[in-house]
């Protein structure tokens, strides 16, 4: 009975183990302040009600099967590019992790982390923050057309407020990326050159 007790616990405690892991990888490193740990946590928040929006549009009459991959698959890569936001907190945008082959438990070197976050915010502010917003005011798209009367928000009623709901977090995704980088490169910045744990 005690042989069958043993056999079964390490799959019991396999759960566990994956949680303890997943908490260590993405606990945020010293130095970060609560408020940044929100505004980490909340980027891919902005992003899932868009996301979510997208997919049964991906099982609608009318698509082909590559454009409703396509649907899933823009809705998916969102989400994983959103979630990189958490690196700027986290010991894995600090540290290379183990499961990278030549540079695991070698420092992030700064720039190589900031730069594509600097240029993503300033995108995604441009396009999302910016252009999305001036679109929807003038009821036209970012290239100056008229939007069709089937676009989600001229369609009017609960369909157009369910859109803007869904979409207008999307506009905080280039902000708060914006906030995360300044906090993430001046927290490296003030650390110098003391070495991280590995």
């Amino acid at each position: 009975m005690q042989q069958l007790l043993h056999a079964e616990e390490p799959a019991t405690s396999h759960p566990g183990r994956l949680r303890v892991a997943w908490r260590a990888a993405h606990e945020p490193v010293a130095g970060v302040s609560r408020r940044m740990r929100l505004v980490a946590y909340a980027v891919p928040l902005t992003v899932l009600p868009s996301s979510v929006w997208r997919l049964p549009a991906a099982f609608g009459d009318g698509l082909g099967l590559g454009e409703r991959a396509y649907v899933v698959l823009l809705s998916v890569l969102s989400e994983a590019f959103a979630f990189t936001a958490i690196g700027l907190i986290a010991r894995w945008g600090e540290v290379f992790p183990r499961w990278i082959p030549f540079l695991r438990g070698r420092r992030v070197p700064r720039r190589a982390a900031v730069l594509p976050a600097a240029i993503g915010a300033a995108g995604l502010t441009l396009l999302f923050t910016l252009l999305f917003v001036v679109s929807e005011i003038r009821g036209t798209t970012i290239r100056g057309g008229d939007l069709p009367a089937d676009y989600p928000s001229q369609a009017g009623g609960w369909e157009a407020a369910w859109f803007s709901f869904c979409y207008a977090p999307l506009t905080l995704w280039g902000p708060l990326l914006g906030v995360l980088t300044v906090a993430y490169w001046k927290r490296r910045s003030a650390a110098g050159r003391t070495p991280v744990a590995a």
